[in-house]
């Protein structure tokens, strides 16, 4: 069998990011005009195949990327390595400067997880060289067309002290480095950026990473089977109807009618019942197991909100959900990016949602 056209497992190459080609142009641009840019989105919506795809349209034209991944940062030397890597992955001429700043230093490049691992020996203070990391981050910035992403941002949260250290070291920079910052905790994001205790406050413009629209799912569904000799039938508009926008959930469901097609052959009503079950048999046991590690009042919000897209009335009632506790889970579960506002209060992982109502019918 041929390659689905539907990946889902993980970031997207940057050819196959669809559909966001507006946003992704505007990224660009802030990058060019120097404009401090964070982009807020819960989980598996796209925001790092997006900038992957801003990357690499970006090298086509001069500006080369220096990625840092602040995914579960726990101490300042998770951030001090996670910044010495992103250093490390640069290549080519800009890489070859950098080094030459470095060396200038006296600072080695893409070593520091292993000197941090022996630091009780050779006492490595992850601070300095944290900001020496970010010393050489700048200087190669003045010689070289550079900006930075700092993926899931929201993890510098859990390090005492970094968001100050990382401010620090590239305040007086803004206008020659180009930065990025995404995260997928809408809450973290914003209290990063938008309180006046923290370091960057009011250092970014947010931009909400959203559904994708209909239009475009459809297309890509189409798009997808067409390329590859076959037709979406009637699936793809239940595809985009089940979806509701969300990107990953959305191709995993086109991946599972389009295993079920042959060359030639249209998608039927068996194809798109069948794909809908196994993906749900993928899917139920870790929404079972996320689901009970939540505390009580989160479930009964999220149960009411699946069935009725409220946390008030007959299903908040019949679950005895108290208001008060209904709206400081409701606040919670959309900052950590469980639910979204909209016409009405909406699960952000369709699958989720109809693992719910079917788990839980009211």
């Amino acid at each position: 069998m041929d390659q689905s056209p539907f990946p889902y497992h993980g970031p997207l190459l940057p050819e196959q990011v669809l559909g966001r080609e507006l946003l992704a142009r505007d990224i660009a641009l802030r990058i060019r005009d120097r404009r401090l840019t964070a982009l807020l989105g819960p989980r598996r919506y796209g925001k790092t195949s997006l900038l992957k795809r801003v990357a690499a349209d970006l090298a086509e034209v001069g500006p080369q990327c220096v990625w840092i991944d602040l995914y579960q940062m726990t101490s300042m030397a998770d951030l001090a390595a996670a910044v010495d890597r992103g250093l490390a992955g640069l290549a080519g001429p800009a890489r070859r400067a950098l080094d030459r700043i470095a060396a200038s230093l006296s600072v080695s490049v893409g070593v520091l997880g292993i000197e941090l691992a022996h630091s009780p020996r050779n006492g490595v203070d992850p601070v300095l060289a944290l900001r020496n990391r970010l010393d050489v981050l700048v200087r190669a910035a003045e010689r070289q067309d550079l900006f930075v992403v700092f993926d899931e941002f929201s993890g510098i949260a859990e390090v005492d002290g970094g968001p100050a250290v990382l401010r620090t070291g590239l305040q007086h920079h803004f206008q020659s480095l180009g930065i990025v910052f995404a995260g997928s905790e809408p809450s973290t994001m914003r209290t990063l950026f938008g309180d006046q205790s923290q370091p960057f406050f009011a250092q970014a413009d947010l931009i909400d990473v959203g559904p994708l629209g209909d239009e475009a799912l459809l297309f890509i569904i189409e798009q997808g089977f067409e390329l590859s000799g076959r037709d979406a039938g009637t699936s793809a508009s239940r595809i985009v109807a089940v979806a509701r926008g969300h990107p990953q959930r959305a191709m995993q469901l086109a991946d599972a009618v389009w295993r079920r097609v042959q060359p030639g052959a249209a998608a039927e009503e068996i194809d798109w019942e069948q794909a809908l079950s196994e993906v749900r048999k993928s899917v139920d046991a870790a929404s079972e197991r996320m689901f009970d590690l939540l505390p009580s009042g989160q479930r009964k919000t999220l149960r009411a909100v699946a069935a009725s897209g409220s946390i008030y009335g007959r299903a908040a009632a019949s679950l005895d959900l108290p208001a008060a506790t209904a709206r400081n889970a409701s606040e919670s579960l959309i900052g950590r990016g469980f639910l979204r506002r909209g016409a009405r209060l909406e699960v952000v992982d369709p699958l989720l949602d109809d693992w719910l109502r079917r788990r839980f019918p009211l």
